[in-house]
């Protein structure tokens, strides 16, 4: 994603080592260089064309990150033994993974009996905050994410630059 690119850009800029893991198997292609990816693992569409499982879309990325879970050796293979660099994982965007789900719960736990110290960065568009109820509509998810990762968590608001000056304002209050 752009999210992904930027942060590694300041990183570099910053000369600190960062790694990259697409976890998102519906992505279609980065403008960053990838340690890991998941599409070797498992690509979505091999979830959707599967004549026996017949899923659309939403069934077929909540399949992809069980069987990333259940398939745990994979990620340990790709991520090695190299504990000096900080590695942003790419993460499907798809909400009910995060809030009602526990499938990125296990992730987590997987992350951590590997010795990662994992933080999440939540992205909220910021158009949703300039009315009151997608407002709390996208605190609620923010709280219900980080109530179901129960790990150290960061709100950040997206697309602020996209905002009209009658929104800046109102978003400002």
């Amino acid at each position: 994603s752009t999210y992904c690119k930027t942060i590694i850009e300041h990183a570099t800029a910053v000369q600190r080592s960062i790694l990259a893991v697409n976890l998102d198997p519906a992505a279609e292609h980065f403008d960053y260089e990838v340690m890991a990816d998941i599409r070797e693992l498992i690509h979505l569409d091999d979830a959707m064309e599967d004549e026996e499982l017949r899923f659309g879309p939403n069934g077929g990325l909540v399949f992809c990150m069980e069987y990333l879970v259940e398939n745990s050796e994979w990620l340990k293979e790709q991520l090695g033994e190299d504990s000096d660099d900080y590695i942003l994982f790419d993460c499907p965007g798809q909400i009910e993974l995060y809030t009602h789900m526990n499938v990125m719960r296990r992730l987590v736990n997987m992350l951590h009996s590997m010795d990662f110290q994992v933080c999440a960065v939540f992205l909220l568009d910021s158009q949703f905050m300039i009315d009151a109820s997608k407002f709390f509509s996208g605190v609620m998810t923010a709280l219900a994410t980080m109530v179901n990762l129960e790990i150290p968590h960061i709100n950040v608001l997206s697309k602020v630059d996209l905002l009209d000056r009658q929104s800046l304002k109102q978003l400002s209050r």
